[in-house]
C-alpha cells in the first residue's frame, strides 16, 4: 500500500465570530479560496496533478452549502478537472477530510490531494443545518441527548475537575497561545486573508486573550447551570450517569472553546506525486481512526479513539511525542490528559481552541498542521492530533516527522 505524505499546510487566522469580526465580512467561499489558492501557489503546483479537493463543513447551507469544495476549487483557479467534495463529522471534519484524501491516496486511487476544512460561524449559525438527534425525540430520549456543555460539565464532575482545575488549564492555554505568536511559531503556515483590493483584512488569531487571569475568569458565571436545571438536561445526564448525584457545573466562555471563523488546507500526495512537483514531504500519515463512544458523555471520544488507534498501529502511548488535542472545553483535555497520564507539557504546546477558538468543519485540519510545526520546531519525531464530536465520537490521526 502507497504512503500519504505532507508536504505543506496552511490556515487562515481565526476571527471572532460576530457581526463585528474581522472575518464577517468575507463570505465562506473566500475564506475557502484562500488557503487553497496559498497552498497550491506557494508550492507551484500544477492544477492537474491534484486529483481531489476535500473540505470539512459543519454547517453546509446557505453561502456555505451546495459542496463548497467545488465551488472554492474553481474560484481558486484549479480548473474544471479538479473536482471537490464537502463532508461532514461536526468537530472532526477538518481532520476526517485530510484522513478521507490520505485513504485515497494509500489506496492508490489518488496521486495528490488538497483537503481541510472551512467554517464561517459569523456568517452562517452554529446548527443551521439542523438534525435529528437534537429535534426528535425518538433519537433524543434513546441517546440521552443534551447540549454539548451539559456534557462537559458532566465530564468534570465524573472524573472530578472543579472549576479551578479548568480555569488554570484555560489561562495556561492563552499563555501558550500568546508565546506561540511572540515566538512566530505560526509564521510560516498563515494566509493572511485580503479583500477584493488585495489589502489585508486580517494576519493575527483575533479571539486570544492573552490577559486571562484566574481572577478574570472567576468572574464569569457558569454557562449552562440555568440551562441544565431549566432545560431539564441535569436530570438527562444523571439518568445516563446515575452514580453522579449532582452535576457541578464549571464551564463558561473563559474555559470553552470560542465561536470564530476561518479554513485550512493541507497538501497531500504520494512521494513520487510530490517529487514530481519539485516537493519535498514534511511528514507522513501513520495511521488514523474513528470511533463511537458514549453520547452522554459526548466528549469522551479522544480517549477511546487512541486506544483503538493505538491498537492499530502497534504502538503505545510513550511512543507518541506530542499530542494535539481539541479544546472544546476544558474538561476534555483534562480528561485526556487524565486517562493516560500525560505531561501537559505534551499536549497543546502552542494553546488551543479556548485561546484560538474553534471553525468547526476547519479546527482539525489547523491543529494537524500545528503539530507538523511543532515536531519540526522542536526537533521531535510522531505527534497524536485527535479531537471529540458531536453525539459521541471520536477522530484521530498520528503523523510522523520526515
Amino acid at each position: 500500500m502507497a504512503e500519504a505524505y505532507v508536504f505543506d499546510h496552511v490556515r487562515t487566522p481565526r476571527g471572532r465570530g460576530k457581526v463585528d469580526g474581522a472575518l464577517h465580512e468575507v463570505p465562506t467561499i473566500r475564506l475557502a479560496e484562500t488557503v487553497l489558492r496559498a497552498v497550491r501557489e506557494r508550492n507551484g503546483v500544477e492544477a492537474e496533478a491534484i486529483d481531489d479537493v476535500v473540505l470539512g463543513c459543519v454547517d453546509p447551507v446557505g453561502e456555505a452549502g451546495g459542496d463548497i469544495a467545488r465551488a472554492a476549487a474553481l474560484l481558486a483557479d484549479y480548473g474544471n478537472t479538479v473536482p471537490g467534495v464537502q463532508l461532514n463529522r461536526f468537530c472532526a471534519s477538518g481532520l476526517d477530510a485530510v484522513n478521507f484524501a490520505a485513504a485515497q491516496i494509500m489506496s492508490g486511487q489518488q496521486d495528490m490531494a488538497v483537503a481541510g476544512g472551512v467554517e464561517s460561524m459569523s456568517r452562517v449559525g452554529m446548527a443551521a443545518s439542523g438534525g435529528a438527534w437534537p429535534s426528535d425525540p425518538e433519537i433524543a430520549i434513546k441517546s440521552y441527548f443534551m447540549p454539548q456543555g451539559i456534557s462537559a460539565d458532566l465530564i468534570a464532575t465524573k472524573y472530578g475537575f472543579d472549576r479551578n482545575d479548568c480555569d488554570a488549564y484555560a489561562v495556561e492555554s492563552q499563555r501558550r497561545a500568546a508565546q506561540a505568536w511572540n515566538e512566530n511559531r505560526f509564521e510560516r503556515s498563515i494566509a493572511p486573508v485580503k479583500d477584493i483590493n488585495g489589502l489585508i483584512i486580517l494576519a493575527h488569531d483575533e479571539h486570544m486573550r492573552p490577559e486571562a487571569s484566574m481572577q478574570s475568569l472567576a468572574a464569569i458565571k457558569p454557562a449552562f447551570a440555568m440551562f441544565g436545571e431549566q432545560g431539564g438536561f441535569n436530570a438527562v445526564a444523571i439518568q445516563a450517569h446515575p452514580e453522579i448525584e449532582a452535576i457541578n457545573h464549571v464551564h463558561h466562555a473563559g474555559n470553552s472553546s470560542g465561536i470564530v471563523d476561518g479554513a485550512a488546507a493541507v497538501l497531500l500526495g504520494t512521494k513520487e506525486a510530490g517529487a514530481a512537483q519539485g516537493l519535498k514531504p514534511r511528514a507522513k500519515i501513520r495511521a488514523f481512526a474513528n470511533i463511537g463512544s458514549e453520547p452522554a458523555l459526548m466528549l469522551t471520544g479522544p480517549v477511546d479513539v487512541t486506544r483503538k488507534l493505538l491498537a492499530r498501529a502497534g504502538m503505545a502511548i510513550g511512543d507518541i511525542d506530542l499530542f494535539e488535542i481539541n479544546e472544546a472545553f476544558a474538561s476534555v483535555v483534562l480528561r485526556y490528559m487524565q486517562a493516560f497520564d500525560l505531561d501537559h507539557a505534551k499536549v497543546n504546546p502552542s494553546g488551543g481552541a479556548i485561546a484560538f477558538g474553534h471553525p468547526l468543519g476547519a479546527t482539525g485540519a489547523m491543529i494537524f498542521g500545528m503539530a507538523i510545526d511543532e515536531l519540526e520546531r522542536t526537533g521531535k519525531s510522531t505527534a497524536l492530533v485527535t479531537l471529540c464530536i458531536g453525539a459521541g465520537m471520536g477522530t484521530a490521526t498520528i503523523i510522523e516527522r520526515v
